[in-house]
């Protein structure tokens, strides 16, 4: 197992462990789990690259880190963090077809709650492409939708730090 790999690993599965927690403990909490989770992701993200990116530079690489050794490093934190992250919603969501519903309806409920806001804003034509799509709705796109919400912030929140914890030796 190479370097980058192995340095990153235990940190990708324990933030995808810690995402599926969220996930249920705000099912359990009554509050809707796909939006906090996300949020729960935008916090936990950075921890996990920082700590995962430190670990290498002290740990593996004898202090130095160069901005290609961050970016990868985190990269991979990210990735296996989405990855666990949509996967474990995906199972749930399978397993549990009620909160699956559950979600639809209240995602639903919404849209239809704010539908003049929508058509004011946009138009009627975007307001029912909207909702046709949520009625099509399946958990793989619950599930899709996580990954790419870990995607984008990781690679925001590695340029920052990749940057910052960045140390070479002269």
């Amino acid at each position: 197992m190479n370097r980058y790999l192995q340095s990153s690993y235990r940190f990708g599965l324990i933030g995808g462990a810690f995402c599926i927690l969220a996930f249920l403990l705000f099912k359990w909490m009554g509050i809707d789990p796909t939006n906090f989770s996300m949020v729960f992701g935008y916090v936990l993200l950075p921890i996990f690259i920082f700590l995962g990116i430190r670990f290498f530079r002290d740990q593996m690489n004898q202090g130095e880190l160069s901005f290609s050794h961050g970016m990868s490093i985190g990269f991979l934190i990210y990735s296996i963090i989405a990855t666990v992250s949509g996967l474990g919603i995906y199972l749930i969501l399978l397993l549990y077809p009620g909160l699956f519903e559950e979600i639809k309806s209240s995602k639903i409920t919404v849209i239809e709650e704010n539908r003049e806001l929508i058509i004011s804003q946009l138009n009627e034509e975007s307001y029912q492409i909207t909702y046709a799509s949520l009625l099509e709705m399946s958990p793989a796109d619950i599930a899709f939708n996580d990954f790419i919400w870990k995607i984008i912030p990781g690679l925001f929140f590695t340029i920052i730090i990749s940057i910052i914890l960045r140390k070479t030796k002269f």
